[in-house]
């Protein structure tokens, strides 16, 4: 049974909380927390990832990023990433853990770039493949549960 999802980016600014708030939406007895590996603590999410979501009906405002530790990753029942070099880390960090840790585009092969510092439409893009992911999973995460 999951309980707990752990997703995890870089900044912990862009992709991890739009995927956290579209995972909590949509799997409401789960527990979706988010990190980044290079986590800028204590910042908002970025204002173009707070847009595109607010576009489609969910407020992330106050997200606030917080670093990748020991401690949530052994919390977490699953661990999706946003690409192949997180999941890298992730599990040479904590071996333990490897079965656990997945891209969210694990299942259609793909992962999500990261749009920070670029033009809204690569937020959108962004929000579009993580939904895609999110979709993926849903599914296998309730059908667990």
């Amino acid at each position: 049974m999951i309980k707990t999802i752990l997703v995890v980016c870089i900044g912990n600014i862009c992709r991890s909380p739009m995927a956290q708030a579209l995972l909590r939406q949509a799997l409401p007895g789960v527990s979706v927390i988010s990190a980044g590996i290079g986590a800028l603590s204590g910042y908002p999410a970025d204002p173009s990832a707070v847009e595109v979501m607010a576009q489609h009906g969910i407020d992330i405002s106050e997200h606030r990023a917080q670093q990748l530790t020991g401690s949530l990753v052994n919390r977490a029942d699953l661990i999706l990433v946003m690409d192949g070099a997180q999941k890298h880390e992730i599990q040479a960090r904590h071996p333990s853990k490897t079965g656990s840790v997945f891209r969210l585009g694990e299942m259609e092969q793909f992962d999500i770039d990261d749009p920070y510092r670029k033009q809204m439409m690569a937020f959108e893009d962004a929000l579009a493949m993580i939904q895609r992911g999110v979709d993926a999973w849903v599914p296998r995460i309730r059908a667990l549960g």
